[in-house]
């Protein structure tokens, strides 16, 4: 699983903490771990997206080639039959494969998500200095944090996933820049 380390050092950050000034410094590296995950999990979701429009492109392209042997059919065009026909398998073979590939990404979503939800769910524990292992996911989220301190994680959270997306669009503008120079032979 892509959360695995993560949640490894999440679980040994809470077995160690006894003292309330080591309990503050894991709740500072709890956050730090949970912000990753958060991260890890966007770029679960993106990708996700990436899949299914591959998905959706796959199908889109499948569906013209039924179309182009059905027409080469009504006409009586043999050789527009065959290669049509060959097409038409080896899209299929892709979207199968691309079906299955969001089927699992979608469980493996969903079990990250899950994981994230539990870190949260201690590490809120552990900043109202509770017993985090006592806190399940079943238990309602309590969204009143005197210290602030889930508030300042979102917003690390939403800054992190905004210079993500900072770099992610700076790349591409850059990527571009260079096909446009390649192009154009500079």
């Amino acid at each position: 699983m892509v959360f695995d380390s993560l949640r490894h050092s999440f679980d040994e950050l809470l077995s160690r903490a006894a003292r309330p000034e080591e309990r503050r410094i894991v709740a500072s590296r709890m956050k730090d771990t949970l912000v990753q995950a958060t991260v890890g999990l966007n770029d679960m979701r993106d990708g996700l997206v990436k899949v299914r429009e591959r998905l959706a492109g796959e199908e889109r392209e499948l569906e013209t080639i039924r179309r182009r042997k059905q027409l080469a059919e009504g006409i009586g065009d043999r050789q527009t039959v065959e290669i049509a026909g060959k097409y038409e398998q080896m899209h299929a073979e892709r979207v199968d494969v691309l079906r299955q590939k969001v089927a699992a990404q979608e469980a493996e979503l969903a079990l990250a998500q899950r994981d994230v939800d539990s870190m949260s769910a201690q590490l809120k524990a552990v900043l109202n200095g509770t017993d985090p292992n006592r806190t399940s996911l079943n238990e309602p989220v309590v969204e009143d944090d005197p210290t602030g301190a889930s508030s300042s994680l979102r917003d690390e959270i939403d800054s992190l996933g905004r210079a993500s997306a900072r770099a992610d669009r700076e790349a591409d503008a850059a990527r571009r820049l260079d096909e446009l120079k390649r192009r154009m032979g500079k």
